[in-house]
């Protein structure tokens, strides 16, 4: 008998998302939160998250969501969030991917105003993906609004391969690193992406037990999930950055990283250098482009935190049947880097 998983793959600004529609595989846990839990103990939902992300049918920087129960009827799905390493607490292009499939799925009906709330639970929270639509129903673009954002700690020191550095902790979803690649004598280009991937890598593991990269209420969300490399390219009053974001063991996100943009809102927010109601133009490694602003401030766990909507969109690239054949000892699969 071979094994049969369906799946819809997006792209978010060049990163890939592979939903998982039936994953077929029970997962305990009375929230989304605890389902994630559950999933990196289980052996047999960590094999298929393994089979559809590792070679022959994925790549090292693959990504996905296994689509779960929500928290309750105040969301429209949960998910379990995927990467080559693991499960992970928070990702902004695959909550525009899951929005933009909801509604061109029929899974979420637009709405005939033009905008569409796809309400969404994931593991650090509840999350929207404001979908837009023309009048004949056509999916135009997608926010994805984040749980709040806030400022961990700034300026932390970091003895480092390429010298002493300082970085910003910022936690929106998941917690990243911040460091000005400048410093470093990097550039956000393709054609140093192999530095770049290591030396993100190395900070993040440099800092991943730090005090200050532990979540203030919720021991699940704590830890380095990225390092965000940044270049300032502001100018004419417009804010404007390029970035590079290096997560989990590894991995380099094609697209300008959705909650990775809302911790760079909130962090130049708290230091003063986005004034409000001002946009960060933020754009990836490959040239592709979020745009993102505040829309609501308060407190959380005792600091400054705001709430980001970033603006992109998803596109469509195929269903697939994936298939494992019995006889084949390459299961689950490989991964080269």
């Amino acid at each position: 008998m071979r094994e049969r998983y369906a799946t819809i793959d997006y792209h978010t600004a060049g990163e890939p998302f592979r939903i998982v529609p039936e994953l077929g595989i029970p997962i305990a846990g009375a929230d989304v939160a605890s389902k994630r839990v559950s999933a990196m103990a289980s052996p047999t939902v960590d094999r298929v998250r393994q089979l559809l992300c590792f070679e022959p049918r994925g790549h090292a920087d693959m990504y996905g969501g296994f689509i779960v129960e929500p928290n309750d009827d105040g969301a429209h799905l949960g998910v379990l969030f995927w990467h080559k390493d693991g499960f992970s607490t928070a990702c902004g292009h695959g909550t525009i991917a899951l929005g933009v499939w909801a509604v061109e799925s029929g899974l979420v009906a637009a709405e005939r105003s033009g905008t569409t709330d796809v309400i969404i639970d994931v593991p650090s929270g509840r999350v929207t993906a404001r979908v837009h639509t023309d009048p004949d129903g056509t999916v135009t673009g997608a926010d994805f609004i984040n749980v709040p954002g806030y400022v961990l700690a700034q300026q932390v020191p970091v003895s480092t391969s390429r010298g002493a550095v300082l970085a910003d902790l910022t936690f929106a979803g998941a917690i990243y690193a911040q460091v000005d690649a400048s410093t470093v004598g990097l550039s956000i280009d393709p054609e140093e992406v192999s530095e770049v991937i290591a030396f993100g890598r190395e900070v993040k593991w440099l800092l991943n037990e730090s005090p200050h990269a532990q979540h203030p209420s919720d021991a699940r969300l704590s830890g380095v999930y990225g390092t965000i490399l940044f270049s300032d390219h502001s100018a004419d009053g417009v804010v404007r950055q390029r970035n590079a974001t290096v997560f989990a063991d590894g991995e380099l996100d094609r697209s300008p990283c959705g909650s990775g943009t809302c911790a760079r809102v909130a962090t130049l927010t708290e230091q003063g250098a986005l004034p409000v109601g001002s946009e960060l133009v933020h754009d990836s490694i490959v040239g592709s482009r979020f745009l993102a602003r505040v829309v609501a401030e308060g407190v959380e766990a005792g600091r400054r935190a705001t709430t980001t909507q970033v603006s992109g969109m998803a596109h469509k690239t195929g269903e697939h049947v994936f298939e494992v054949d019995p006889r084949d000892e390459m299961t689950p699969g490989f991964v080269l880097r």
